[in-house]
């Protein structure tokens, strides 16, 4: 079986909150995971859209296939380094802000039988 992968580093996304848009688009096509995509209302599905696309483009340069022929076979989305931070609170305390990061990786494959 012939795949290309992209992959996208250090997007500033909570991966559970990006897991939930990858699950939308595992398994299928390549243009369906794009109206999946194209109508997501979250930031995530606008950058999981261009790491696809990259995908996609190296699956076209390198395999020499046809975007139609192509389906999602894997995304996944990994943790990425965390930024420490700290808010102000009363009586000189402070409270941790994690402010997490994401990686993304995408695996696209020709269709069987293509």
């Amino acid at each position: 079986m012939q795949f290309a992968r992209a992959q996208t580093k250090h997007l500033r996304v909570p991966p559970r909150k990006a897991r939930l848009v990858a699950d939308l688009i595992r398994g299928l096509k390549v243009e369906e995971a794009t109206v999946q995509l194209n109508f997501c209302q979250q930031k995530t599905g606008r950058l999981l859209q261009k790491t696809l696309d990259s995908a996609v483009a190296n699956a076209e340069m390198r395999l020499n296939v046809q975007r139609r022929d192509l389906i999602v076979k894997e995304v996944r989305v990994d943790a990425g380094p965390v930024l420490k931070r700290a808010k102000s609170k009363n009586k000189g305390g402070r409270v941790p802000v994690m402010k997490r990061t994401s990686h993304f990786t995408v695996v696209v494959a020709a269709e069987e039988g293509r």
